[in-house]
């Protein structure tokens, strides 16, 4: 199985706990996100790995709704989440560094993923997975040093 994936990291002068109390509250991806419009928890009450929240994301004039479920949330380690099912992975992992916290920020699809693209998008898959990709590749750059600016700017 090959797996398509990206990920980039930036260093933010905060504590481990406060940059994991951003990323792990997805309510707050609307502010950084150049895609994802808003984020909400489907129970509040559950917010851990297994729990399940509902996202808004515009691109290019597409507007679509997600269901992602939660498979890591580890505080001041790591917290990443599974698009409808299989489809897209996503990750924040932090580490300890010299002068603050080191985030990091991952994108993955793997071949199921593009099974399912061309089951639902046919000859435009390819094209469709492309500008997934795109959107990562500069999404996440922009994602992490938005994430900087809030974190700093709350400290």
């Amino acid at each position: 199985m090959s797996v398509d994936r990206h990920e980039d990291s930036i260093v933010i002068a905060a504590p481990l706990a406060d940059v994991y109390a951003v990323v792990s509250d997805v309510t707050r991806v609307g502010e950084w996100s150049p895609v994802c419009r808003a984020c909400w928890w489907e129970d509040d009450a559950e917010r851990g790995v297994g729990a399940w929240f509902g996202g808004r994301n515009e691109s290019g004039g597409r507007v679509w709704e997600t269901r992602s479920q939660v498979k890591e949330a580890e505080p001041g380690v790591a917290f990443a989440w599974q698009v409808d099912g299989n489809l897209v992975a996503w990750a924040y992992r932090l580490r300890a560094v010299e002068g603050g916290t080191e985030l990091s920020e991952s994108w993955a699809i793997n071949d199921a993923t593009k099974q399912v693209f061309v089951e639902k998008y046919g000859e435009h898959a390819d094209r469709v997975i492309d500008d997934r990709r795109q959107e990562a590749l500069t999404g996440i750059p922009a994602t992490l040093a938005r994430i900087r600016q809030i974190v700093e700017g709350a400290a």
